[in-house]
């Protein structure tokens, strides 16, 4: 890391004093990413850097910290990246919500898609700490740790490790409260796009649901650092020998049946359910009781990734800051993708405010390529990739209606019965922002004014 940086200060200094060195960028001299090539049915992809010990040190995926937001937005106080229960400080931690929410804030960092470079068909990606031309900025930023819950008392969406009855998940059911199937301690679900963002936005300005821009560098992150686009590849927390990571997240709590039978499909692993994996990345195996019957326990495996908890599979999560306006085939044929990043001009209506990033496919099927673009847009462009373990591993399930246009959501990662088809890529572009499901959910996000 040291080298690197000292290195990249160097050629900086070198293009300011040297003639013929003006125009260029210390991002330009400070970048680590990944090159996807779509004539390449593997999954794994190349690393690239302008210094590949960057890819050992992942000098911005280690600025993603866990930290207390009080609803003013400030920082009450950071976790120990090891140790969840205690603080920065090493002091004992409230996750119960007293102390604010628990979320991971993400750096400033800046990006440059270069598309069909070095050659046709391939994507290169790049991030940096450091701006420069041709750079676009992501701002800091902070999302839920947790599939987002709700205090009940207050209706205001939640990112906390809370049983009471307050924090009742799911769909609200207090029967159940005593049971092997309680809600207590779960995340949220029920809920329509339009009523998530209220609930959000309850906790105070600069409160929303995640993004699809938030979502999709996730994605990327995960992509950059495990060099695949396979997510539930299996977990191996061995370094290759050059010390980058290796392996995927693991399947997920994507495997289950009789789910409907044991809570009509409402979520049943609690929030925090893989909290001894604190700021890592990984899995850990819960057992649920009596979910095949009485008597009868299931094992599920809990992924995270840098923190955040299950960011694909057990409940669906869903999108603001997108909105997809698919037409039937005789209102024009095309399914094109609407994204805003100023929540200001979020909406469940209309496509004011956004910017047309491209047109998505139009078939079901496993994702073959993505709309990419300036932007790294992650939605599928061709699907029919083969099946599971080629392309992008994920499954892309879309309807068109019969007739006239109609504004969708995109709703993203897959539940917990989705086995294979499940990932961070994994989506459905078949229903409006006022679907709600017992296995659909949420995450909560603040992005500072």
């Amino acid at each position: 890391m040291i080298r690197a940086y000292i290195s990249a200060i160097t050629k900086a200094y070198t293009r300011a004093v040297i003639p013929g060195n003006i125009g260029s960028s210390l991002a330009d001299d400070y970048w680590y990413g990944i090159q996807i090539d779509e004539a390449n049915s593997s999954p794994d992809l190349t690393r690239i850097a302008s210094d590949m010990t960057l890819h050992a040190s992942l000098p911005i995926h280690n600025n993603i910290k866990a930290c207390l937001l009080l609803d003013n937005g400030t920082v009450n106080y950071y976790l120990d990246p090891a140790d969840w229960t205690k603080k920065a400080d090493g002091t004992a931690s409230k996750l119960d919500g007293t102390d604010g929410q628990v979320m991971m804030e993400w750096p400033d960092f800046y990006y440059k898609v270069e598309n069909n470079f070095p050659a046709a068909g391939q994507h290169q990606i790049k991030i940096s700490p450091y701006s420069g031309a041709g750079w676009t900025l992501v701002p800091k930023h902070y999302i839920s740790a947790f599939e987002a819950g709700i205090q009940r008392s207050t209706n205001k969406l939640a990112s906390v490790v809370n049983t009471s009855a307050d924090y009742r998940g799911g769909d609200n059911t207090s029967e159940w409260d005593a049971s092997a199937n309680s809600l207590l301690g779960k995340p949220a679900t029920n809920i329509n796009r339009t009523n998530f963002r209220t609930y959000a936005r309850n906790r105070g300005t600069g409160w929303n649901i995640n993004s699809y821009t938030h979502h999709k560098w996730l994605l990327w992150f995960f992509a950059i650092e495990f060099a695949t686009l396979n997510s539930q590849k299996a977990v191996n927390t061995a370094l290759t020998v050059d010390g980058y990571k290796q392996g995927g997240l693991g399947e997920g709590v994507t495997t289950v049946k009789g789910w409907s039978t044991f809570n009509s499909y409402n979520p049943f692993v609690n929030c925090g359910a893989s909290n001894s994996l604190a700021s890592g990345s990984g899995e850990v195996n819960i057992t649920i009781t009596d979910f095949g019957g009485s008597g009868v326990n299931v094992d599920v495996k809990v992924p995270r990734f840098r923190g955040h908890e299950n960011p694909f599979g057990h409940v669906w999560k869903i999108l603001d800051g997108i909105n997809l306006k698919v037409q039937s085939v005789a209102s024009g044929g095309l399914t094109e993708t609407w994204i805003s990043d100023d929540p200001a001009t979020w909406n469940d209506a209309n496509y004011t405010g956004y910017t047309n990033v491209g047109n998505q496919a139009r078939d079901s099927g496993y994702i073959k390529t993505a709309l990419m673009g300036s932007g790294a847009e992650f939605v599928p462009a061709v699907t029919s990739g083969a099946d599971q373990t080629h392309y992008y591993c994920d499954y892309y399930y879309t309807s068109i209606p019969a007739a006239g246009v109609q504004l969708r959501a995109l709703i993203s990662g897959g539940r917990a019965s989705n086995e294979v088809d499940a990932g961070l890529t994994y989506s459905r572009t078949d229903r409006e922002p006022s679907y709600a499901s017992t296995a659909l959910g949420s995450r909560l996000a603040f992005i500072p004014a």
